[in-house]
Order: C-alpha cells, then sequence, then structure tokens
C-alpha cells in the first residue's frame, strides 16, 4: 500500500491523516492543538503538527505530504529566515483600519477587484502588511520574506532554512491581495503599496499538482482550507460548500474567475486550477457556543430546544455579529438581538434564533455569490457546526433547498491527502476518490425566516457607520 498524508493546520488545531494513495481511506490519524489568540508565534503550528505527527505514527512510510491551513495569516521571515513577529491570524481585525485606507488608496473597491478579484479587508494578508509597516515599522525593516502558514509551515516539514526556497499555491495566494489569480501573477506594485514601498520576498506559486522534495519523500504544493475542504469533498462545478467553523465559508466551485466589485465575493482560486469564488464571515460555530453559555445548556440540549420552536422564532431575530464581521465588512459591530416580547422570551425562541441567525447569515452568501451566475446544483454542508441536528434541519428550511451533510470527517486534512496522492502520482488530475456518504435534509421552505432577518440586518447598516467601508 503507498501512503500519503495530509495535514490540516487551522485556527484551532493540527490534524493530520495518513491515507492510502489509490482509495483515500485514512489508515491513521493524529491531532493536536493550537494556542488561543488571534496572534501566535508560528513555532507553536510546528510543534502541534510534530505532535500531530507522532500520534499518528510517524511519516516514515508515507510517500508524500501536504499541508491544508488556515488563509490570510501574515509570516514574517528575516533574512536568515526567522520569524520577525508573532503571526496575524485571519481573524485579527486590527487591521481594519488599514484595509480601508488601502481600498481608497488604489481608487475604490473596484480597483481591486479588478487587479487581483479581492478587495482588502481586515482578513486579508495585504492589509495585515499595511498595519505592520504604519504600527512596527522597525519589523516591516526586518521583513525580508512574507508567506502564509501553509508556506511556512511546508517549508519547516523540509526542512528548509533558506527563504529563496519558499513555495506556495495558487488558491491560498489569491487569498493574499496581491496575487491574480486570474493571471497566475504576483502584483508586486500591491504588496509595495501595502509596505509603503518596501519589497520583500514572496513564495513560488507552484502548479495544482506541483511538487519539491526533501531526501526520499515529496511535498505537495499544499493549499488554502477551504480549497483543500473542496478537493476532500470531491466538489464539481454547480456545488457549494457551507462550512460552519471558526468562521462560515460560502464557496462554489467555478470553471471561470470572478471579480466582485462590492468586495463581497473574493475571488480565489481551488486546488485543481480551477476557481473557488467564496464568502466568509466571521461568526459561525461560536454563536452557537455563545448562546449555549448564555443559556447554560450543552450543544445537545441547545439543538433539542431550537427544534421545539416555531420558525422565525416567535419573532425573535439574533444578528450574530458577535465578533465583527467580515462580510458584510463590519470589523466593530456587536451582536443584536431584535424583536424582543415577554411572549417571545422563551429559550427555545433564543436557541432557534441563534440557529437561525447564523444560517441567515450564509444564506446572504449564497446570495452574493448568485448575484454573480453561481447557481446551486446541491449544497454540502460541512464543519463542527454541522454536528449540531438543528443546524442541518434548519439550513433547508431557511436556503430554501435541500442540503447534503457528509459524514463527519476531516475534509480539509482529506483534501491535503487528495493532493498529496496526485502530486506523487504525476497525474493531469487528482486521484478518483470515493466521495464521502452524505445524509440529505429537507425542510418547507420558509422564506419569511430569511426576509425578516434581511429587514433587520439592514437596520444595523445606520448603528455601526465607523465600521463600514
Amino acid at each position: 500500500m503507498t501512503l500519503v498524508a495530509g495535514i490540516d493546520s487551522s485556527t484551532q488545531s493540527c490534524k493530520v491523516l495518513v491515507c492510502d494513495a489509490d482509495t483515500g481511506e485514512v489508515v491513521r490519524e493524529g491531532r493536536a492543538g493550537h494556542p488561543d489568540g488571534t496572534e501566535v508565534d508560528p513555532a507553536a503550528w510546528e510543534s502541534a503538527a510534530q505532535h500531530a505527527i507522532d500520534v499518528a505514527g510517524g511519516l516514515d512510510d508515507v510517500d508524500a505530504v501536504a499541508v491544508g491551513a488556515q488563509q490570510h495569516g501574515m509570516v514574517c521571515l528575516d533574512g536568515a529566515g526567522q520569524i520577525v513577529r508573532p503571526a496575524l491570524l485571519w481573524n485579527d481585525v486590527r487591521s481594519a483600519d488599514a484595509a480601508r485606507t488601502l481600498v481608497d488608496e488604489l481608487g475604490g473597491a473596484s480597483a481591486w477587484a479588478h487587479a487581483v478579484g479581492v478587495v482588502p479587508l481586515a482578513a486579508v494578508t495585504v492589509a495585515k502588511l499595511r498595519w505592520l509597516a504604519d504600527n512596527e515599522p522597525p519589523n516591516a525593516d526586518r521583513t525580508a520574506a512574507v508567506c502564509l502558514p501553509h508556506d511556512w509551515l511546508t517549508w519547516r516539514l523540509r526542512g528548509e532554512t533558506d527563504i529563496a526556497t519558499l513555495t506556495t499555491d495558487r488558491s491560498d495566494a489569491s487569498g493574499t491581495g496581491y496575487f491574480d489569480a486570474a493571471s497566475g501573477d504576483y502584483r508586486v506594485d500591491l504588496l509595495e503599496l501595502a509596505l509603503r514601498g518596501r519589497c520583500p520576498e514572496l513564495p513560488r506559486v507552484l502548479g495544482p499538482s506541483g511538487r519539491t522534495e526533501s531526501g526520499a519523500r515529496i511535498f505537495a504544493a499544499g493549499l488554502g482550507d477551504n480549497a483543500a475542504a473542496a478537493l476532500g469533498l470531491g466538489a464539481e462545478p454547480g456545488d457549494v460548500i457551507v462550512s460552519i467553523g471558526t468562521s462560515g465559508v460560502v464557496a462554489a466551485v467555478a470553471a471561470d474567475p470572478i471579480r466582485d466589485e462590492a468586495g463581497f465575493v473574493a475571488g480565489f482560486a481551488d486546488g485543481t486550477g480551477r476557481y473557488l469564488p467564496l464568502v466568509c464571515t466571521l461568526n459561525a460555530a461560536r454563536v452557537l457556543d455563545a448562546v449555549a453559555a448564555m443559556l447554560r445548556v450543552d450543544h445537545d440540549e441547545l439543538s433539542r430546544l431550537a427544534l421545539t420552536a416555531p420558525p422565525g422564532s416567535a419573532g425573535l431575530v439574533l444578528v450574530p455579529y458577535l465578533e465583527g464581521e467580515r462580510t458584510p465588512n463590519r470589523p466593530n459591530a456587536t451582536g443584536a438581538l431584535h424583536g424582543l416580547r415577554v411572549s417571545n422570551a422563551t429559550s427555545a425562541n433564543l436557541a432557534r434564533a441563534a440557529v437561525e441567525g447564523l444560517v441567515c447569515a450564509l444564506a446572504d452568501g449564497l446570495a452574493h455569490l448568485a448575484t454573480h451566475g453561481v447557481a446551486a446544483r446541491r449544497i454540502l454542508l460541512v464543519g463542527g457546526g454541522v454536528r449540531s441536528r438543528a443546524v442541518r434541519e434548519i439550513a433547508p428550511v431557511v436556503f430554501g433547498m435541500p442540503v447534503l451533510a457528509p459524514i463527519p470527517g476531516e475534509y480539509v486534512a482529506l483534501g491535503a491527502a487528495r493532493q498529496a496522492a496526485w502530486a506523487l502520482r504525476g497525474s493531469p488530475e487528482p486521484p478518483t476518490w470515493e466521495p464521502p456518504p452524505a445524509d440529505v435534509f429537507t425542510a418547507n421552505p420558509e422564506p419569511a425566516v430569511l426576509e425578516r432577518y434581511a429587514s433587520v440586518r439592514d437596520l444595523t447598516e445606520g448603528v455601526y457607520p465607523e465600521s463600514r467601508r
């Protein structure tokens, strides 16, 4: 049996799957936690990866490895390959003002959309680099290379120290704000704009089946976590992936690039040479965590309560911007509860309002994709939040169509493993692995739920004017 390994270095943890290269069957696996926070020493990722690899039985018998990881994180290296400062993660919003300034300096959101398919928000690497240049000029001066979490971890696992050997892939590079997925080129001028004239080295961009070698082991290009999940799920054009994890993601596999002048849809690349137009929210499964804590119940009880309440939660609406928001761009916003009356002030209604608010925010993402011609053939519902029965059963009520919930799995790591098998094989297309089995959830659509949410969400636009682009 030929073995490959996929590594998922996510915000919260590192997962490793060792798989059969021909079938994708998981042979063994390991896991290790990451520290909390929006600013992390990358050494913690390497330590966690090594521990998870050890738990998974090591890589001595593994022929190829790929890393999928959280996108956008800013990793700065000096000329000797040493970390300049802790990495700023995607969910660090201190760069919100820098993002707004960059948008204005290039001539507005449409200019960025046409340049790279991505309009800077606080999450995007280019905004974090402007924050660095303005707030920590000595660290900006020391920065000889900028890379992303999966770039850095792959580089370290290969045993490299020379910044000239850094590599990335087009899926992750497309989330930086200085790489155009449509042309396949870096926009170094935008990098220099962000860093006020400084121009550090950038990783070499490998193709979807690209590879490097370290001793006898092959390292695939790696990829961003959303592209990895799409590859692990076997998503095809017409599929819309809705992921409920630390963040919420609505992404579609598309043959052509999308450039959204409004900035809601990021024109990312996928892991196969196609595109992955994507809408991301900051608030997803943590909304359920927060409301469960408020009600002093566990997640099973939260789900049970939600399913005892009627669609629409008897008029109670939760706008789930608990950590600010990325889409819409309101980094300084807070969550809001609307329509509270004596008659609907029940635990069940609040529980359901939390689930409906979470899913409605993701349905907004689906609507943004639809404005660019993305037609949903089917919705694949994944992520830790999908463990909630209430989420699975309420999602088709809000989306207005059936949803497929693949069996719980580590699809980012599985997608990375599939890419590793692809690099090992050197074939034009990725290996054909059997897609995961899925449960189908249907329900009578309730358009009024989304309509009421939209009316309440729009009311919040005037509440936080300082947070708007």
